[in-house]
């Protein structure tokens, strides 16, 4: 699967399984367009794979529309900007509301909205890939925003999937299990609540970013040219059992 001569555009390309799509893709050769808030993390990778990148904090909807137009018309886009707030239903605050949802759920549609825009304007084709996660499909202690953020995702995936089709775009999404970044470390760093997780992946393992990279850049790829409004589930099995 090479990109060479395609454009990707990356949200939450700084850290993570974003970062970890950034490098592969540049890697097959693809033009990659790196959309963070941490500037120091974009001028990072930038220095590492020679990309492209766009300062932004998608909470805001104007700056999210505002950055995909800097962005400009790209082949493919990856929606992997997420973050949690870990608090239980009773303790949820308006503020974990508009931060969780606004970023995981209203900035995506909002990217994939321009993207698509954009693709129809060049006369349609392209891929989208969306990064939503398990905890859409089960229910995780103080994991309520994501969780429904995670779910609305997919199920606006397949929404796109339909309206976006006759313009060849395919719209798919990956479903990793617990993926070992900074924002996991942090949810799973207690081994009462990490192993009871551990055992219930028939393969005994949690994900690696590069696990989730390499299947969404098979999402992007040819080799997928008829796959779309699917969710892949990127989880050792954990949803099989």
């Amino acid at each position: 699967m090479q990109f060479s001569g395609k454009t990707v555009i990356i949200t939450g390309a700084g850290k993570g399984i974003g970062r970890a799509c950034a490098e592969l893709m540049a890697a097959r050769g693809a033009e990659v367009v790196a959309l963070s808030r941490t500037m120091s993390d974009l001028e990072n990778l930038k220095a590492e794979i020679g990309c492209r990148i766009v300062q932004v904090d998608l909470q805001d909807p104007k700056a999210a529309r505002a950055a995909m137009a800097e962005a400009g018309t790209a082949d493919y886009l990856i929606n992997s900007a997420g973050i949690n707030v870990l608090e239980s239903t009773f303790d949820m605050t308006d503020e974990g509301y508009e931060a969780v949802l606004g970023i995981n759920l209203r900035a995506a549609l909002i990217t994939c909205q321009e993207f698509a825009r954009a693709r129809r304007a060049a006369g349609g084709g392209g891929a989208i890939v969306n990064i939503t996660s398990i905890a859409g499909h089960r229910g995780f202690s103080e994991h309520l925003c994501y969780a429904a953020s995670k779910a609305g995702l997919e199920g606006a995936t397949r929404v796109m999937a339909k309206e976006l089709g006759p313009h060849n775009i395919r719209v798919n999404a990956v479903a990793p299990t617990i993926t070992l970044t900074e924002l996991a470390v942090e949810a799973w760093s207690d081994p009462a609540k990490s192993e009871p997780m551990m055992v219930r992946h028939p393969l005994g393992r949690f994900a690696e970013a590069d696990h989730v990279a390499a299947s969404i850049a098979m999402l992007l790829s040819d080799d997928c040219a008829m796959v779309t409004g699917a969710v892949l589930p990127i989880d050792g099995g954990f949803l099989a059992v």
